[in-house]
């Protein structure tokens, strides 16, 4: 079963995607040369170029020197993965097809395509929006953010539920955070052979961490607020939840 919440204020696919090229500690780089994993070696600079260090022995700087017209063609790819242990933890995919040039023993990436796969499905991100597109504000500080509630605060998390429709709890056994943005928390509401995603818009976006704690407590009290959903009531008098 799906999830059957609205999504609503959520990230543009170029701040999404920019957002992914952020945080994202590896990538994968396939030329013509094939496949290889960095970890740690790519930077991100102004409108997105990616800049990535690579030892002398790897087959992209043999690709550079042996691209016919000199201008050799990658595809590089990025993994936006939960930070809280859950199922399918990666949330999405980011692709950069382009052009790549070897300058003082780095590669600069020149991209001509930008690929975002989410849930809902692949979108060809506009190359003058990512460019112009800054990350999230509180990317940097998501995975800190999820794990502490995460860990912390579960009966914080169970409040939550409260604000979701109880279609989408029906067979719960386990509900995570999975996201946070400066538009809203996504909620991972796992069953026993399926998970379904759930979004809690805020009133308004959280650009820093201190107006997302603000932005929480108003979430905690509307559900306070709420009835508790019949399907974890059941959970919880079975001992399941």
């Amino acid at each position: 079963m799906g999830d059957s919440q609205t999504w609503t204020a959520a990230p543009s696919a170029a701040e999404h995607a920019r957002s992914v090229l952020a945080v994202s500690w590896s990538c994968a780089v396939t030329a013509e040369g094939g496949r290889e994993e960095f970890v740690g070696g790519h930077t991100v600079a102004e409108k997105g170029r990616v800049t990535l260090e690579v030892p002398e022995d790897s087959t992209l700087v043999a690709a550079a020197i042996c691209a016919p017209r000199g201008e050799p063609s990658a595809v590089l790819e990025f993994a936006d993965v939960a930070p809280v242990p859950l199922r399918s933890r990666i949330r999405a995919r980011l692709w950069i097809a382009g052009w790549f040039a070897a300058r003082d023993g780095r590669l600069e990436f020149e991209a001509t395509r930008v690929v975002l796969r989410r849930p809902s499905g692949a979108v060809v991100v506009d190359l003058d929006e990512f460019a112009a597109a800054a990350p999230d504000p509180l990317a940097t500080a998501e995975a800190r953010l999820l794990t502490h509630l995460a860990d912390c605060h579960p009966d914080a998390i169970g409040r939550l539920t409260r604000l979701v429709d109880p279609d989408s709890l029906h067979g719960a056994v386990r509900v995570q955070p999975l996201a946070v943005d400066r538009h809203g928390l996504t909620l991972r509401i796992e069953r026993a052979r399926a998970h379904g995603d759930v979004r809690l818009p805020f009133h308004a976006p959280a650009d820093d961490v201190a107006r997302l704690t603000e932005r929480m407590h108003v979430l905690l009290t509307r559900a306070s607020a709420a009835s508790c959903p019949r399907a974890l009531q059941r959970q919880r008098t079975d001992g399941d939840g």
